[in-house]
This record gives structure tokens, sequence and C-alpha cells, in this order.
């Protein structure tokens, strides 16, 4: 469900306001996240370990709730009391197929069906499908995440729909897992509109990603 914000009362709208004309409000930074216990949880019960790791980065996006106040198409700002991830799945012999995976808070549940989904993916279809939907519904109650477990990475760049197009929802990127002294990390890069989310609440947001692999490892 979604609220529409009444902007003259908003705690943020003199951000809002700021940079609503901007050329471009978006802000984006490449960090690590600390993955060690997850990774490690992961291997010793066979499980899939981008699985963990999508679950965390959700959990993370709808406890910040300045990560969940979108534009719809009316043009009202809005705040989605939940919002779900859109993340590309690689399909042999074709490129990807982006799915859609409800948040569940529970773990569990969510891997349960974040599995099936995954696992049942048609080999024909359009990659872009669930985007499309997406664009055409107008409320854009998700976040996107791609992987590249196989590319480190220290910065990250986002294609742009066209100049002034406001950011839809949060785009992130995680990367291949390295060592840092005895601990793992992997890069992890995103953009987010300013108008809704400042440097405070990113900081939150990486922590609780942090404390999130801990928690289910």
């Amino acid at each position: 469900m979604k609220h529409i914000i009444d902007i003259d009362t908003w705690e943020r709208r003199d951000n809002y306001n700021f940079f609503r004309t901007y050329h471009s409000s978006w802000i984006s930074i490449t960090s690590e996240i600390d993955c060690t216990e997850a990774r490690a949880a992961a291997k010793a019960t066979g499980r899939s370990f981008f699985l963990y790791y999508l679950y965390a980065i959700l959990r993370a996006t709808n406890e910040v709730k300045e990560f969940r106040y979108r534009t719809d198409k009316q043009g009202n700002v809005v705040l989605h009391d939940t919002v779900d991830i859109i993340t590309p799945i690689a399909v042999p012999g074709k490129t990807f197929y982006t799915v859609r995976i409800p948040y569940h808070k529970d773990f569990e549940r969510f891997y349960a069906e974040a599995r099936r989904i995954i696992t049942s993916i048609p080999e024909d279809g359009d990659p872009y499908g669930t985007d499309k939907a997406i664009e055409k519904q107008g409320d854009f109650d998700v976040a996107l995440l791609s992987a590249t477990p196989q590319l480190y990475f220290t910065s990250l760049t986002y294609t742009q729909k066209k100049a002034g197009n406001p950011l839809d929802y949060p785009l992130m990127n995680a990367g291949k897992v390295v060592e840092r002294g005895e601990r793992l990390v992997m890069p992890f890069a995103m953009t987010v509109s300013h108008a809704f989310v400042d440097g405070a609440h990113i900081t939150q947001f990486f922590q609780k990603i942090e404390s999130c692999l801990k928690e289910i490892a």
C-alpha cells in the first residue's frame, strides 16, 4: 500500500524542493560490505549466498523508510509500506531474465519463495518484461539489485533513460567477494534520489545490510 505525502508538511519538504528541478538529482556511492559470516554459513549449508545478501539488501531497503519514497505516475510523492526487489537472473543460452521477488521479513520464507521464482524462469520471454510491467504500473514499489559475482569493482555508473528523468527506484549492484585480512567483503554500488535520501540514510542502509548478514548466518 502507498501513502501520498503532503509536501507542505513533510519533513523533507525543503530537500525535495531543492533537488526536484536538478538535471540529475541522483547520488551514487560505492563501498564494501563485510559478508564473512554469511558467506561461510551459505557454503556450510549448501545454500545460495546470492539469496543471503539479496535478502539483507531488501530488508535494509524496507527498514530505512527513505528508500521507500517514490514519485508515482501522477507526480505525487508517495511512501510505500513495503517494496519488493527485482533482479536479473542469467538464463543458459540467453542473456538474462528479470524477476520480481516479494519482501518477507522472515528469512526462511523469503529464501524459499525466492528459490522457487528463480528456478521457475521461462526459457523464452522478454528479459525486460518485469521492468516494463512496473513502468506501466507507475508506482515503482521495488528496488533493483544486479549481481556481478565474478567482477570486483570500485565504482559503477547506471544508465539514465533520458535527461531529467526522475529516479524511479534505487539501483544497486553487488560484486565479487574478496579478502580483507581475515575478513571477506564484497563491493556494493548504489544510486538513489538525493531528493529522498541523504548520506546519513545511506550510512544506516549499509550498516543494516551488514547487521542482517550476521544475523542470518
